[in-house]
């Protein structure tokens, strides 16, 4: 259960970092820059370690998976990204995968 923990900060930081890469504009500014880059290495340090325990496919899976969910879902409430229906029923179907590959998953 812990490894699904990891997994799951891991993708809140891809969130992070994947967001951040806009307000670093380019990587011109420091601050957002510095965070970006360490949500970045913490991001992928977890999911290193994730990997030690449930399957490679599954957690990479699972870690995109939630990073691309919640960037869209900040996009969409915070940025005034689009929100038409075929957007959101692919959202959907990636958390469909999500959540399938969760309960196909052993560990």
């Amino acid at each position: 259960m812990m490894a699904w923990i990891i997994l799951i900060i891991a993708g809140f930081l891809e969130i992070g970092w994947a967001v951040g890469l806009k307000y670093t504009e380019g990587f011109t500014r420091l601050l957002p820059s510095i965070g970006t880059i360490l949500a970045m290495v913490v991001s992928l340090a977890l999911l290193g370690i994730a990997v030690r325990t449930l399957p490679l496919g599954t957690a990479y899976a699972v870690w995109t998976g939630i990073g691309t969910v919640g960037t869209v879902a900040v996009g969409i409430l915070v940025l005034g990204e689009p929100a038409s229906f075929v957007r959101l029923f692919c959202v959907f179907l990636i958390v469909a995968g999500i959540v399938g590959l969760k309960l196909v998953t052993a560990q």
